[in-house]
């Protein structure tokens, strides 16, 4: 949510433009709206699924059984609003649409060509009320476009907080996800970057034309570092120390290769220990905790939080492309605190990683592992079914009840595990998969613990 003192803020302005109308016109609106809330959200819908973009994010069945519900009450709520009323609460719930849109992807055109929609249905829908005159429908209309027009800008702030903080995840993991391998990607560069240091020493031991000697910049590695290292660890300050050495090999080492006057000898020590800082500092770049590994957890080096919804939301339009379903398997370390009082926090970390590398070893190559926080864990498991993901989860149960976790020395322990699960209903946002997840662990260990339970 936005800071306390901005929603006063947005809260005082809305109570301000209210009060601007009459309550006779205001309570002719809410009386008409509220008549008409359920024909206003299924022709809102209607509209959105004849635009080619909507129809990519709206199933008729998804909207006929979530989202017309979800937009008959979001319009009762703003029409209903009165000056005595929580307008915090009505600024909060704009927030909250906002940030559902950007979780599901949403454009934003879509929702504010719906508004225009809405309010040409309902100023159709007042030049019925022959009641009111022109100059009392003219107010009307106004106090109803005005509404709505609040309500976007307010969605509007909300959505593009987190979508800007949606889209720095999603390029944050794709860095991520393509130099993951880290000491892999490590060997790789310190081999690169030793390759070119001997081809400077043959062409010189080979007397070949000084002139054609490679530049560092323009090796494998300068290229690597260019191109990924300098823009993965970016913010780093190893990276300006890397460059500021590339450019001395370049500009000042091996021009005086070519000075005869040079002291040749001294001139290749110099390359050595540049190429020696070189390799110290890329080392450095990862070993360190920086922006691109904080999505990893530290104890379990599991994935953490930050990318959870990343990778929801890309599993999410990836089952509504191709049909498919996944489910999320939330898991509770039964009585964990118990460990740490016996074993102490070394010990309680100790299982922690056990019950990472369990949980890697176990899930397959397409399936995702987060660690939470403390002794929560969840699994994302793709393309199953509800009866193959009870199977996987029962099988994983199983494995930890038989697991001998160690504390300390050579002591064993032996724990259980609660789990919640829940599969993929084809809503377009993610947040009502988690729910449902976190909602089946608290029942799980509300029920005795080392159980599963499916909602």
């Amino acid at each position: 949510m936005p800071e306390k003192a901005l929603v006063i803020e947005l809260a005082d302005s809305w109570r301000t433009s209210l009060a601007a109308y009459p309550s006779d016109l205001r309570l002719v609106v809410e009386r008409l709206v509220e008549d008409e809330k359920h024909a206003l959200a299924a022709y809102f819908y209607a509209r959105m699924m004849q635009d080619k973009a909507g129809r990519t994010f709206l199933s008729h069945e998804v909207v006929h059984n979530r989202l017309s519900a979800s937009m008959a009450r979001w319009l009762h709520e703003l029409f209903s609003i009165q000056e005595s009323s929580d307008f915090r609460a009505l600024v909060e719930l704009q927030h909250h649409v906002g940030q559902v849109h950007a979780r599901i992807d949403l454009p934003l055109h879509l929702v504010l060509m719906g508004a225009r929609y809405l309010k040409l249905r309902i100023s159709k829908l007042l030049e019925t009320q022959t009641a009111l005159g022109a100059a009392e429908r003219a107010i009307a209309l106004c106090y109803v476009h005005e509404t709505i027009d609040i309500a976007m800008e307010f969605m509007s702030r909300a959505y593009s907080v987190s979508y800007d903080r949606k889209s720095r995840s999603e390029e944050s993991y794709r860095v991520f996800a393509a130099v993951h391998n880290t000491a892999a990607e490590r060997g790789r560069q310190r081999a690169a970057l030793l390759d070119w240091e001997n081809q400077i020493m043959f062409e010189l031991a080979s007397r070949a034309d000084l002139s054609a000697l490679p530049r560092a910049n323009d090796s494998d590695f300068g290229l690597w570092f260019a191109h990924k290292g300098a823009y993965a660890f970016q913010g780093n300050r190893d990276i300006q120390i890397i460059q500021q050495t590339l450019d001395e090999l370049d500009n000042e080492v091996l021009p005086d290769f070519f000075n005869d006057n040079a002291n040749q000898l001294g001139t290749l020590r110099r390359l050595r220990t540049l190429v020696r800082l070189i390799q110290m500092n890329m080392d450095e770049l990862f070993d360190q905790r920086n922006e691109l590994e904080s999505g990893r957890d530290a104890l379990t080096h599991l994935l953490g939080r930050k990318y959870l919804p990343v990778i929801l939301g890309k599993e999410v339009a990836y089952a509504r492309n191709r049909g498919i379903s996944f489910a999320l398997l939330a898991i509770d370390l039964d009585y964990f605190k118990q460990v740490n009082d016996r074993f102490g926090h070394e010990g309680g970390d100790a299982v922690l990683r056990q019950m990472g590398e369990l949980l890697n070893g176990f899930c397959r190559a397409g399936d995702y592992v987060f660690r939470l926080g403390g002794e929560e864990f969840m699994v994302l498991l793709v393309d199953v079914t509800r009866d193959s993901a009870l199977r996987i989860a029962t099988a994983l149960q199983e494995l930890i009840r038989r697991e001998p976790f160690k504390v300390s020395g050579n002591e064993q322990i032996q724990l259980t595990a609660s789990m919640g699960l829940t599969l993929y209903d084809g809503h377009p946002d993610y947040a009502q998969s988690l729910s449902r997840a976190d909602r089946a662990l608290y029942q799980a260990k509300e029920l005795g613990r080392n159980r599963i339970e499916i909602l």
